[in-house]
């Protein structure tokens, strides 16, 4: 391997009229008679290599004419601005080396299906649109972080295994736990909701696990959720919150995003447009909206997606519905006291995409919590811990759940939320 140091492309605009060495893995090669071309990624960008038959030792032009697809390579050169290459800048080939053959790659550039594709997701991560969606994921996870580190709240870190039931037992991944039943967590939100006296502002980020029977392009059976949870915070508080971290997320990736969007050919002007405040309606008012749309749903009945798509299409920003039957919603919601019928609740609704966020204040009185529990047959015994949440200082709290493939789903606006996590899991996938 050569002497040069080793660089990486992305830094390349440092290094103009320097030779460099740099090792990455081939996307495509052509020559034209006595000048050769050999595109190298290195995970930080692109460069196009030039190879100048003359100027290169025999075995060297050979070599060019050999490789082939995702095989992985040194190249040495001198660098140079070039606007028309890919990146902005070239590289003068003065040396190759193969450092990895690779053969018949499964990858081609044509048409695969996309059952294909999944089978081989630990080789089409490479392709340029799987990349640049998982670096938009990236940025938008760093944001997560920045955003609420910046705002004093505390991570803590939630179990994967537990005994209780976070949202429906329906959809629960039910393991053996030396002799004693446990689950997979549907959600941190418990847990999290116990550390608010401990650090007041808190929030948990992981994975997170639902065994629905679904193959929509909005659901996995596993993905990673942010969930705040904030004391002395109501259901209009904590709207705020939800409205200022969407806000925060799409400029970050905006801001820092803008190659991986013309990659995705992704039209941005929707993205730009979203500024506080965001529309605001309560359930019963959404229910009327639906119906005289063309919807047949009755009140009482939870929001289908034909019914979220065709509410959040009403506006040209995302809204908040808020206020939904007690009935279709989670034990732990508080019941709305201008109207007990309802608890104090909200779902963010994008275009689109239908639900961004799902979020409520917590039920902070004991009795009624206890109530909602024997209501869902719940198992008491499995629920004290929480339930001393209540009995030792109850207090006004509020939270919600974001899920991240979802939301970068809508950012990138790539179709299906499958893109948007490395390696996913579908009903039907547990492999790669």
């Amino acid at each position: 391997m050569s002497q040069e140091k080793i660089t990486e492309v992305g830094s390349l605009a440092d290094h103009v009229g320097t030779s460099v060495t740099i090792l990455g893995w081939v996307e495509s090669t052509r020559s034209h008679g006595k000048v050769g071309f050999v595109v190298v990624r290195d995970g930080t960008g692109l460069v196009q290599g030039v190879l100048l038959k003359k100027e290169l030792p025999e075995d060297a032009w050979a070599l060019l004419e050999s490789l082939t697809q995702e095989c992985s390579v040194s190249l040495s050169g001198e660098v140079r601005e070039e606007p028309r290459a890919p990146g902005g800048y070239e590289v003068g080939v003065t040396g190759l080396e193969l450092l990895g053959a690779s053969e018949e790659y499964p990858i081609q550039p044509k048409e695969h299906g996309i059952e294909f594709l999944l089978d081989h997701r630990h080789l089409w991560l490479r392709s340029s649109l799987q990349r640049a969606g998982l670096r938009v994921r990236h940025e938008v996870e760093q944001a997560i972080h920045d955003y609420f580190y910046d705002r004093d709240f505390v991570r803590v870190d939630t179990p994967i295994l537990t005994s209780s039931i976070g949202e429906s037992a329906g959809t629960l991944f039910e393991t053996d736990y030396f002799g004693e039943p446990a689950f997979l967590a549907q959600t941190g939100q418990l847990y999290v909701e116990t550390a608010c006296p401990a650090f007041r502002k808190v929030y948990c980020f992981g994975p997170t696990f639902r065994a629905e029977k679904s193959k929509t392009r909005r659901h996995l059976t596993e993905f990673w959720m942010l969930e705040p949870e904030v004391a002395f915070a109501d259901s209009d508080d904590n709207m705020d919150l939800q409205e200022d971290l969407v806000c925060y997320l799409v400029q970050r990736a905006l801001e820092r995003c803008s190659h991986e969007f013309e990659v995705l050919e992704r039209d941005t002007s929707e993205l730009e447009a979203i500024a506080p405040p965001f529309a605001r309606i309560s359930y019963t008012d959404a229910v009327a909206l639906l119906r005289e749309n063309g919807s047949e749903i009755e009140w009482g009945r939870d929001l289908g997606v034909s019914d979220e798509m065709l509410l959040s299409e009403q506006f040209d920003q995302p809204v908040f519905v808020h206020d939904y039957p007690k009935a279709v919603k989670a034990f732990y919601m508080k019941e709305n006291p201008d109207d007990p019928r309802t608890v104090r609740c909200n779902d963010l609704l994008v275009r689109g995409y239908g639900e961004l966020i799902g979020g409520s204040q917590r039920e902070d009185d004991l009795d009624k919590l206890l109530a909602r529990i024997r209501e869902e047959k719940l198992p008491e015994d499995k629920y004290s811990w929480y339930l001393d949440l209540r009995r030792y200082g109850t207090f006004t709290h509020s939270g919600f759940g974001l899920g991240l493939e979802r939301t970068v789903a809508w950012i990138t606006g790539r179709p299906h939320v499958r893109e948007m996590i490395p390696f996913p899991r579908l009903m039907n996938r547990l492999t790669p």
